[in-house]
């Protein structure tokens, strides 16, 4: 899988794609990251990006002239370009499998007060937010949803059966996990997982994974 990604802050990729799953994954070439500097493309003898906004208002507001053409240097027909907002849809699991299976993603860093709407009419293919708060740009956004993609990718994981009991994946939170000891400071580990009985095991991890959703997040179970 291929991933572009349009930033006036690039150094800010260098360590987390040396590190962890995504180094291994950049290193192994299942995944391939490419960080495009935008004001490469600026405008001027400024390289400017931004500029001020129509009707008056605080803050700048990012350029379309250089992202189209940032985009558009790299863009191929079966790419899928995605502009990180915080007024896009709300990312989820569902939509981080959606995004895996494209082979190649570009995604749009915005900064300042935001970025020309002719950008998300014109040239993105998706608008999308990974939670309900505001950051001061895209890129750490962008970078959740390389980390969450990756994780996806064909031999990312080392056990891939990962995949299938983690949050989010069926609906449901994950149930509690433990290792050794059996028993820290008075707190023990549940019989239950001691007994080697697999199929009680089973429904202790069904039964809790229930009750940690019904808790924490009940709008996941549906009305």
């Amino acid at each position: 899988m291929r991933i572009d990604v349009v930033s006036i802050f690039p150094e800010l990729f260098d360590a987390p794609l040396r590190t962890s799953l995504l180094g291994k994954s950049i290193a192994a070439r299942r995944l391939e990251v490419n960080v495009i500097d935008l004001r490469a493309h600026g405008l001027g003898p400024h390289r400017s990006v931004d500029d001020a906004t129509y009707g008056g208002g605080a803050g700048m507001v990012m350029r379309p002239e250089p992202i189209f053409t940032a985009v558009e240097e790299v863009a191929e027909e079966s790419s899928h370009i995605v502009l990180l907002s915080p007024r896009g849809t709300r990312l989820d699991q569902t939509g981080v499998k959606r995004l895996a299976g494209h082979g190649h993603l570009i995604l749009i860093c915005g900064r300042y007060e935001g970025v020309d709407e002719r950008v998300a009419e014109h040239l993105a293919d998706d608008e999308i937010s990974i939670g309900d708060y505001v950051l001061a740009g895209g890129e750490l956004a962008a970078l959740v949803v390389i980390e969450a993609v990756s994780r996806l990718l064909p031999g990312a994981l080392g056990n891939e059966g990962s995949l299938a009991d983690e949050s989010h994946t069926g609906g449901r939170l994950e149930y509690p996990q433990f290792t050794r000891p059996a028993s820290y400071r008075g707190w023990s580990v549940p019989e239950v997982l001691l007994s080697g009985d697999h199929g009680a095991v089973e429904r202790w991890r069904r039964d809790q994974a229930e009750r940690i959703t019904r808790e924490r997040r009940p709008d996941l179970l549906g009305p």
